[in-house]
């Protein structure tokens, strides 16, 4: 089990040494579930806390769901297609990207059954925590997403 914590407000998650590991390799595999899973969302930075709660409601709701953090795209592109293939499974189709940022980018890890959760134009300026509400970088908005695509 992977426990969370919060140190000068922002929260970081405890990682197993494989995890650490995998780190060096651009993204990874943060929380998993049983088997095969039928949802996988990926995130970066500060929206990796977000993902994780959103999968844990998830989970409580019968789903199964894998959480990747992916700190480095490049990295992880440089990757063996084994080790690719072992975090992002091809064969899962339903996928949520997380990024405070423009969305774009992200749909190459989404595919055309994916969707994601992110910034469609310019920013705005206003205290970050209205900010994330404002644009859907929130729990419910991401359970939503992630139902929409199941």
């Amino acid at each position: 089990m992977l426990l969370v914590y919060e140190i000068s407000g922002l929260v970081h998650q405890d990682r197993n040494e494989q995890q650490l590991a995998d780190i060096a390799r651009g993204a990874y595999i943060l929380k998993d579930c049983e088997g095969t899973p039928e949802l996988i969302l990926l995130a970066t930075g500060s929206e990796v806390s977000l993902a994780v709660d959103a999968a844990a409601k998830l989970t409580a709701q019968g789903r199964k769901v894998r959480v990747v953090s992916m700190p480095s795209p490049e990295v992880f592109e440089k990757q063996n297609t084994q080790y690719r293939q072992h975090v992002l499974p091809a064969e899962v189709k339903a996928r949520v990207a997380v990024e405070a940022l423009i969305e774009d980018y992200w749909y190459k890890y989404v595919g055309l059954d994916g969707a994601v959760v992110g910034m469609k134009g310019f920013g705005e300026s206003a205290p970050a925590g209205e900010l994330f509400k404002l644009f859907g970088f929130t729990v419910e908005n991401i359970v939503k997403t992630a139902e929409a695509i199941l």
